[in-house]
């Protein structure tokens, strides 16, 4: 009973994802803004507010056991990360290979993509940093933090700003599908945009919530840490899908939204949580943590090297070599 329910609560999640994600593809036409900014920063954001609500939720609101709490938080923040930087590039490879060829050329617009990249890297090597601060080094964690807080607001300011150009050169947003508001007869109009937007938020918590407690529950039984599960099921699980929304892109030669939407996210998910958890959690270099770092921040670097010779597919193939290497590590 309790995995139906954990099931449950995972398609909870995902539902409201897709109604989340939808206003936010309305709300970038309506402000006209370029599909860069939509997919780095708006669908990105979107996409990757399960993984944000779960350990935010773990840490601020979870269960009884302080520990278990921290295990799911931090599990949450390094988890997904992990996940966009391989296992999402790599199926995105895969779904292109029969039409474009092992050696088939990918072409992201390539200054959203470095700066995505750029950001990323700095960031979450202040994580890595932070694993090797003492925790009653309370100022150097807090510095760090702030650091990591202030990258990604420097980062939506640069990429807003380069927004309008990259309109002009025809890279606007377009929603292709009608917003499901008015799929019941109501308006397109802003305020229905954001009533979807919340509505969406809602019930992203009330899922989220269900979910923390089921993972606290199932970790004993499976005979697994909170922490490990966490790293393995919650970002797999609830953005993965998501994804799939670069995958479709991705098969459509929209390469731009396609790449935007996954390092738009790592931005995201390796700034603001990792912060988060520096203040709040003992965030230390225990195996699972320590190696899933440093196997996100390889494969953020493969791909930006890679990026300067120009993006091939089997370049993304090696991201998904990189996961598969985390599990054997991990699990042994």
């Amino acid at each position: 009973m309790l995995f139906v329910e954990l099931l449950g609560f995972l398609i909870l999640i995902l539902v409201a994802a897709e109604v989340f994600v939808n206003a936010l593809e309305h709300l970038g036409e309506k402000l006209n803004i370029s599909e860069g900014v939509t997919g780095s920063v708006f669908a990105a954001v979107g996409t990757a507010m399960p993984e944000t609500l779960v350990p935010l939720l773990a840490i601020f609101a979870g269960g009884t056991s302080a520990h278990v709490n921290e295990e799911i938080g931090v599990g949450a923040i390094l988890g997904a990360p992990l996940m966009l930087s391989t296992l999402s590039l790599f199926l995105m490879s895969a779904a292109v290979f029969g039409a474009r060829g092992f050696k088939g050329e990918l072409t992201p617009e390539r200054s959203g993509l470095t700066r995505d990249l750029d950001f990323f890297l700095v960031a979450f090597s202040l994580s890595l940093l932070a694993l090797f601060v003492p925790h009653d080094g309370g100022w150097a964690r807090a510095l760090i933090a702030f650091a990591m807080v202030l990258i990604y607001f420097f980062y939506v300011l640069l990429t807003l700003k380069a927004s309008a150009q990259l309109v002009a050169d025809g890279h606007a947003t377009e929603a292709e599908e009608p917003m499901l508001l008015n799929r019941l007869g109501l308006p397109k109009h802003i305020t229905m945009i954001l009533l979807q937007l919340a509505l969406g938020l809602g019930l992203l918590v009330l899922g989220a919530k269900g979910f923390i407690s089921g993972v606290e529950a199932a970790a004993p039984i499976l005979g697994v840490s909170a922490l490990m599960l966490s790293l393995m099921i919650v970002p797999v699980a609830t953005e993965l899908p998501e994804k799939v929304n670069s995958i479709l892109w991705i098969r459509k030669r929209k390469d731009t939204l396609a790449f935007g939407n996954i390092t738009g996210a790592m931005v995201f998910q390796g700034t603001l949580l990792p912060a988060i958890g520096v203040l709040l959690t003992p965030w230390v270099p225990q195996k699972e943590v320590l190696v899933g770092v440093v196997i996100t921040l390889a494969a953020a670097l493969w791909l930006r090297l890679m990026l300067r010779k120009g993006l091939r597919v089997w370049h993304l193939a090696v991201n998904g070599l990189l996961y598969a290497t985390y599990l054997v590590i991990a699990l042994t």
